[in-house]
């Protein structure tokens, strides 16, 4: 089973490299985020016509995310448990059956943060624990499930082009690499980085100052996987030939693969 993360920036923007991806790689499941999009205007007929069922949680104009999947999910749910005053559409789990099992997929698009003097860096934090609280409780289930979306957190150096360039920046603060720690010592694993520590992969440029024809970009799209998911990854890659297209997002889609039938 192949499951992919896409930050789309944009779902109607991109919705022509969307529906090439798609039939190209033919995924089993993607999450995306910043869809940017309203549920009711989703573009989901041309998804659908695709052999897709479409999940999504929208909000006008910013964030929103969605999941796409070969097969219906047994049970949806939208929004990150912890503060019924978050109205950000920012989370959503699905559960599938599969192979005797429940598998759990969730979509995550992690606040940016930044400025970091202002409200957005506690309300990134505050986020990132709401989090961990969810991930601890979904483990004593012992169930196979992948946390998919764009974190807004580059791990480590390794993780970006010019470290020195990201100092104070809210993907890159201590703060922000602590959390982001603490979530990955619950017992989940990073798929990408179980099977690369290529440098230079990354999964973001920036649209200015050449970013992309200098790689000079950062790694903040994971997945990452509960143990029972972790005992069955066979690969991880970064699409990185998406960046190139014509109106590409500043992201790419990554993938896992996993010994789990489809």
């Amino acid at each position: 089973m192949q499951i992919a993360t896409w930050n789309i920036n944009g779902v109607k923007a991109r919705i022509g490299n969307l529906l090439h991806w798609l039939e190209d790689s033919s995924p089993d499941m993607v999450c995306l985020q910043e869809i940017k999009s309203v549920d009711e205007n989703f573009p989901r007929l041309e998804i659908e016509a695709l052999g897709y069922h479409v999940e999504t949680h929208g909000q006008k104009g910013f964030n929103g995310v969605a999941i796409l999947s070969k097969s219906t999910p047994d049970e949806v749910n939208r929004g990150l448990p912890g503060d019924d005053n978050d109205d950000q559409a920012r989370f959503m789990e699905a559960v599938f059956s599969v192979d005797g099992s429940a598998l759990r997929v969730v979509s995550l698009y992690l606040p940016n943060g930044n400025p970091v003097d202002s409200e957005k860096y506690p309300y990134k934090l505050t986020w990132m624990q709401r989090l961990e609280d969810w991930a601890r409780q979904r483990l004593e289930l012992e169930e196979p499930f992948v946390l998919a979306g764009d974190y807004n957190v580059i791990p480590e150096p390794a993780d970006c082009h010019d470290p020195a360039a990201w100092e104070g920046d809210a993907l890159y603060r201590p703060e922000t690499r602590n959390a982001y720690r603490r979530l990955c010592n619950l017992g989940l694993t990073d798929a990408f980085r179980a099977v690369s520590g290529e440098p230079g992969m990354y999964s973001f440029w920036d649209y200015q100052a050449g970013a992309w024809q200098k790689n000079n970009g950062i790694r903040i799209d994971h997945l990452l996987l509960s143990p029972e998911a972790a005992n069955r990854l066979v690969a991880s890659s970064i699409e990185k030939h998406t960046r190139a297209w014509e109106k590409p997002s500043d992201h790419v889609p990554v993938v896992v693969t996993l010994d789990i039938p489809a």
